[in-house]
């Protein structure tokens, strides 16, 4: 889950977001990306600048992608993803990443996380190029294989 201080939670933010945020899309995620309001905007790396105040993040999925067991579960799987990445992301923005495809585009964690990690590549937020990947601490999302007790 992410952190609640790294929640982009009024509607009227994510609205402003969505409609002037620039789009980047990959599969089953498009993000929209808009630098934080009255913030400075550095170059990466930049040790003498201010320091810039952490990224927000909103999920969105619509009804067009399932009903609200498979909305739910996407959108889990994507916040779980933002959480992992979020440490590489340059600062100072808002995100909000909009599901629209099904969960048989994106199964898992795994596609998730690639497709984030593309989308901020092309967005240019990524700084670190230390990957951890998805891999080295996979979590358990509710919904995967294993889940339920055998009867």
């Amino acid at each position: 889950m992410v952190e609640r201080r790294l929640r982009l939670r009024e509607e009227a933010d994510v609205r402003r977001v969505r409609a002037r945020g620039r789009a980047w899309a990959d599969g089953p995620l498009v993000a929209r990306v808009l630098p934080r309001p009255g913030l400075p905007v550095t170059a990466a790396g930049d040790d003498h600048a201010p320091p810039m105040p952490a990224n927000r993040y909103a999920v969105v999925a619509g009804k067009r992608v399932g009903k609200s067991v498979q909305r739910n579960r996407l959108k889990r799987l994507v916040r779980e993803a933002i959480r992992h990445l979020h440490p590489r992301l340059a600062p100072g923005h808002d995100v909000v990443v909009v599901v629209r495809g099904t969960v048989d585009e994106m199964p898992g964690y795994d596609a998730a996380y690639a497709s984030l990690e593309r989308i901020a590549t092309r967005a240019g937020l990524l700084t670190r190029s230390e990957d951890p990947g998805p891999t080295t601490a996979r979590p358990r999302v509710a919904g995967q294989a294993g889940d339920r007790a055998e009867t």
